[in-house]
């Protein structure tokens, strides 16, 4: 039986301060996201813990201390899309889809840098996106668990150690 796409309207607002350096872009929150209430919420996604290890942090487990973490990283997260129609977390089922605004967090911020995590958020970025905010993206692999098999955990840190370098 063929699934069908749903309507999804992004749950989280934009995590940012005056002091964010860099923006990193998802591409919409999955439903295991949803179901945490935070970004990067499956469980098995590396999101976090490859930032923790780069960053030399502690393990971030609650939505309070990883908030906490980006700030004091100056590191500002959202994601590409507003709404969209996707099945479950498929990003390459995803149609009709709407771009958030990202001229408030630029405006309000030091970002310079913004990063893409994934090949579908980087497309929705550049034919979307750039041309409001002027910023090229850099692509980063996604950190989805379904990208372990091109991806393993140290691979990852490798090319997010570049956000380390782009903070400070």
């Amino acid at each position: 039986m063929k699934k069908e796409p749903t309507k999804i309207t992004h749950p989280f607002a934009p995590i940012y301060n005056a002091q964010s350096k860099i923006l990193i872009l998802g591409t919409m929150a999955s439903p295991k996201s949803r179901e945490y209430g935070f970004f990067y919420g499956h469980p098995q996604n590396s999101f976090w813990r490859v930032l923790a290890h780069i960053f030399k942090s502690e393990t971030l487990v609650g939505i309070e201390d990883k908030k906490k973490f980006l700030l004091e990283n100056k590191i500002a997260l959202w994601d590409v899309l507003h709404s969209c129609e996707i099945i479950g977390a498929d990003d390459n089922s995803i149609r009709n889809p709407v771009v958030n605004n990202f001229s408030e967090i630029l405006r309000k911020s030091k970002i310079k840098n913004i990063f893409t995590t994934g090949k579908i958020a980087t497309k929705l970025y550049e034919k979307y996106c750039f041309k409001d905010t002027s910023i090229p993206a850099v692509y980063l692999p996604s950190t989805s668990p379904a990208n372990r098999k091109y991806y393993n955990f140290d691979k990852l840190c490798e090319e997010y150690k570049i956000i380390k370098f782009t903070t400070g």
